[in-house]
């Protein structure tokens, strides 16, 4: 099968996005699938790629980590009349996400959309943010996935979500993959020795990007709190982003700056060995629609204490493979965090065994071949219901046809953020 994937973010990018679409691509080709991405230029990006077509794009975008990539509809047009894709599957609404629905009618396949984010919780990047803004991406990308042939929800929680806000397009549920055996397999000790942190040291650990959208203001003083109870504790960060200097600040002004390693981008080698020189993995985010990270520690043992949001809820069981707190308390979520570091060793033991357990249901081979079957069931569908005429008016009525409808789309979203209740109680 020809699958090309259309994304706003990719590698070398640090982000939940970037990395589900390298993870189902890897899969894919491994069973024997053709991928080309679609996806933005960025800098650091590796010199040779297989099967990806870069993008122009404003890098940095308004002082964040990502690139905006600029909608150019023909030019993919020579890389794609040689591939010929069996179905496009579209990371986003919006920009790449407008090609790709174009790309789709063009070639009378099936639209795929997997609504990755909580687009609402980013919109501080964009200058005059206000809760008419909130608003319209909601309706936004609603819209587009009413659009697609199919939407993915990395999880149960955002499908839930999805269908409360109007989606009528029929939702999986098909989250990212971790590569379970890759993860379970780490040095613990050598990571630990190459960055100073004695083997003797408790370490809380998290990993993603350093963002305001991450709710790491919280995460930063809740294990601060924690340590300045536990002398034998450290906090490794794994991650690049806007938040790095503030989350130090945090612990400089209690006396902890040495207790705190912040470690930027790593290698996926150096990902695993971060992972396993973990004893608690701390996550606060309530932006995420899965939260691979929280799998990726799980597959190595880690325990994991978060608060209860989308994407976590999902994943972590009170009191069976971590903490999963319903209170966005500091001294709730340190005495969480206490509460795993003295745990006998047995207790640990077995709350590890269940983290592993709970990453073995989401492996990267289960879930690519979950997503095929999504694919191979709507190549089949739209073969019956959508029959290919080659009549040059009927190609040109489908194009403008695909036009109004992105335009309708934003239009009506407007239209809809300008009237929402919510937004005329606040006025």
């Amino acid at each position: 099968m020809n699958i090309l994937m259309m994304t706003n973010t990719f590698t070398p990018h640090v982000g939940g996005v970037a990395r589900s679409v390298s993870s189902f691509t890897e899969a894919f080709r491994r069973l024997g699938h053709r991928v080309v991405v679609a996806a933005p230029v960025f800098d650091g990006m590796p010199e040779r790629e297989r099967d990806v077509v870069r993008i122009p794009a404003i890098r940095n975008f308004n002082g964040s980590d990502f690139s905006v990539v600029l909608p150019i509809p023909h030019y993919l047009a020579a890389h794609l009349e040689a591939f010929r894709p069996d179905v496009v599957h579209s990371h986003h609404p919006f920009l790449l996400g407008d090609t790709a629905l174009r790309i789709a009618n063009q070639y009378h396949v099936p639209l795929i959309f997997t609504h990755h984010t909580m687009y609402e919780q980013y919109t501080h990047y964009v200058p005059g943010d206000s809760p008419q803004l909130k608003q319209f991406v909601i309706e936004l990308s609603t819209g587009y996935a009413n659009l697609s042939d199919r939407v993915i929800a990395p999880s149960r929680s955002v499908a839930d979500v999805l269908e409360q806000r109007g989606v009528r397009t029929p939702i999986e549920v098909v989250p990212t993959g971790v590569d379970v055996e890759m993860f379970a397999q780490g040095d613990r000790r050598g990571f630990r020795a190459r960055h100073r942190i004695g083997d003797d040291r408790l370490v809380v650990g998290h990993l993603g990007r350093l963002a305001p959208e991450k709710n790491l203001d919280f995460l930063a003083r809740t294990v601060a709190a924690f340590l300045s109870d536990e002398p034998r504790a450290d906090f490794l960060v794994i991650g690049v982003g806007a938040a790095k200097e503030a989350m130090r600040t945090v612990f400089e002004r209690q006396g902890l700056g040495r207790r705190l390693h912040v470690i930027g981008t790593l290698d996926r080698k150096e990902l695993v060995d971060a992972c396993h020189a973990m004893d608690i993995f701390a996550f606060a985010s309530k932006s995420e629609t899965q939260g691979i990270v929280l799998t990726e520690a799980m597959a190595a043992g880690v325990p994991v204490v978060a608060l209860d949001a989308p994407g976590a809820g999902d994943v972590v069981e009170d009191g069976v493979n971590g903490r999963l707190l319903g209170e966005e308390d500091p001294r709730v979520f340190a005495d969480a965090l206490a509460s795993v570091a003295a745990l006998s060793p047995t207790h640990r033991d077995r709350i590890k065994q269940a983290a592993r357990r709970t990453a073995g249901r989401f492996s990267i081979q289960r879930s690519a071949e979950r997503m095929l079957e999504v694919y191979d069931r709507m190549r089949r569908e739209e073969a019956l219901e959508r029959p290919i005429d080659p009549a040059p008016w009927r190609a040109l009525l489908e194009q403008i046809k695909t036009e109004w409808e992105l335009v309708a789309n934003i239009a009506g979203a407007a239209a809809a953020a300008l009237h929402s209740p919510q937004i005329s109680a606040q006025s």
